[in-house]
């Protein structure tokens, strides 16, 4: 099986540094959708892994996360697109779980359901703590410069083998390609 996994706000969608709290909020960055769209029709999983402390803050409950979710859903198919599942950690960094990146156990949860192995499957993030939590989990991290990106460009931490690339669609294309060399 093939499989892609994505952290959402800065990737998929705008980030805010106040949160998205709220559907009207969530907003995708052009091109995104169709790039996930062009991942499904060359038989692609796609599997969102994202931090969403905004639960564990108070920002916003688990309805509205539904509803943000839902609303990235039907705006993906409508473009022809889909994510498969979506996985997220609700609680704060002093709350020191296993599923808040760049903790795995999102990563782990997702190899599980999906009964695969995470080896050199792609993982495209904005943050460091993505890029960290995906070389951990032996996936090929991508960098994408959208959202917290380009700031994260200068961390001199950088995982090796870290790719980086404008955005999603150029992460995209890179993988279709590295498989078509394969």
């Amino acid at each position: 099986m093939k499989l892609v996994i994505l952290d959402r706000d800065g990737v998929i969608n705008h980030d805010s540094a106040t949160f998205i709290k709220n559907p009207n909020e969530w907003v995708p960055i052009p091109g995104s959708l169709e790039a996930i769209a062009r991942l499904n029709q060359h038989g692609y999983r796609v599997a969102v892994a994202t931090n969403q402390s905004g639960i564990a803050r108070g920002y916003f409950d688990m309805a509205t996360l539904n509803a943000i979710h839902d609303k990235m859903h039907k705006a993906l198919a409508q473009v022809g697109g889909r994510i498969d599942a979506v996985f997220y950690c609700p609680h704060s960094a002093d709350m020191h779980c296993e599923c808040r990146k760049p903790n795995t156990g999102m990563l782990e949860e997702i190899s599980q359901r999906f009964n695969v192995s995470l080896r050199k499957v792609p993982g495209v993030g904005d943050a460091l703590r993505d890029l960290q939590a995906f070389a951990r989990a032996g996936c090929q991290p991508y960098l994408v410069r959208t959202g917290k990106g380009e700031e994260t460009t200068h961390a001199t931490e950088l995982p090796a083998q870290t790719l980086v690339v404008a955005d999603l669609a150029e992460a995209v294309q890179h993988i279709l390609s590295s498989e078509a060399s394969a």
